[in-house]
């Protein structure tokens, strides 16, 4: 049934290609009889245009007795390519929705599926641990005592500092500039904002963030800034940076803050040293640190002075 179909449509398809041919052929015959006559009419037809129409007619009458256009004709229709059906694509659409089941491996069903969900494990404090609403601050190497000599060099501000606004942005993200920016001492952050100076050291070492120099040691940057005497946590020796810490032979305290301010201290540092205070301890022993006074340096300045020309006399 479908090749005898397939055949009375190529039948079909060679009978339209036949009568189009001759229509063609005849139309041209037409069309050039119409143009010599009209230009006949008009009296513009030059002797080139009639022998050109002369030579059209015979040569149309030589292929028709010669068979010469029944030939193309059938040769149009035998190489003619079949037309393609076009097909809806509601057709597809109805051949992928088959009330039939999906085909599943029959070892695939008793496996569990595979979940990709990456699970993040919990951060390590390796700084302070809370336990028991305690701040727990891993043991160094050196103890860690402070006296009222301490206690004394601890800052205070009389307005407060409102965080996480000066040199951030709107969504609270800091601001970061290589060239217009300032690093600041606690953070070691180079971005934008007010940065205090030391009127001691006249360093970069002096310069602390409004934003650390708050949470860490209580103090504001504008009242920093507006007094011409002040001097910087470094130079004070109450700095608690982990940099400074670990020179002394301490551990970092890390981001305690919101724990020290829930017991009830202003900063960081009035925690460390309030907390850890001996108030037995007139003069420091060996091993404890002491904050250092410009006298103690000057003093240790001259016993090295005289411990080199000491030195140089031996040599010479």
């Amino acid at each position: 049934m479908v090749a005898t179909r397939k055949k009375a449509q190529n039948q079909k398809i060679t009978t339209n290609t036949e009568k189009e041919t001759q229509n063609e052929g005849k139309n041209d015959e037409v069309s050039a009889e119409k143009e010599t006559k009209n230009e006949a009419q008009n009296g513009e037809v030059s002797g080139y245009e009639q022998l050109r129409g002369q030579r059209i007619k015979e040569n149309m009458l030589r292929m028709q007795k010669l068979g010469i256009l029944d030939l193309s004709r059938k040769l149009k229709s035998d190489f003619a390519p079949p037309k393609r059906t076009t097909r809806n694509p509601s057709d597809k659409k109805s051949a992928l929705s088959l009330s039939e089941p999906f085909r599943r491996s029959s070892r695939l069903k008793s496996i569990t599926p595979v979940n990709y969900t990456e699970i993040r494990a919990p951060k390590k404090r390796t700084s302070a641990e809370y336990e028991d609403g305690e701040i727990q601050i891993p043991e160094g190497s050196k103890p860690e005592i402070y006296t009222e000599d301490h206690a004394k060099l601890l800052g205070d501000c009389k307005t407060s500092w409102t965080l996480y606004v000066d040199g951030f942005d709107e969504n609270r993200d800091r601001i970061y500039d290589p060239i217009n920016g300032k690093s600041c001492h606690q953070c070691r952050q180079k971005t934008l904002g007010h940065r205090t100076h030391c009127s001691k050291c006249n360093m970069v070492s002096g310069q602390f963030c409004g934003d650390c120099l708050y949470m860490r040691y209580g103090e504001n940057v504008m009242e920093a800034n507006e007094n011409s005497n002040w001097i910087c946590p470094v130079c004070r020796g109450i700095c608690n940076c982990s940099r400074c810490r670990k020179a002394k032979g301490w551990a970092p305290t890390g981001s305690i803050y919101r724990k020290v301010t829930g017991l009830g201290f202003k900063s960081v540092a009035h925690y460390l040293i309030q907390a850890r205070q001996s108030p037995h301890l007139d003069n420091c022993p060996d091993g404890i640190p002491k904050p250092e006074s410009e006298d103690n340096k000057d003093d240790e300045m001259e016993e090295e002075e005289k411990e080199d020309v000491v030195i140089a006399a031996f040599d010479s």
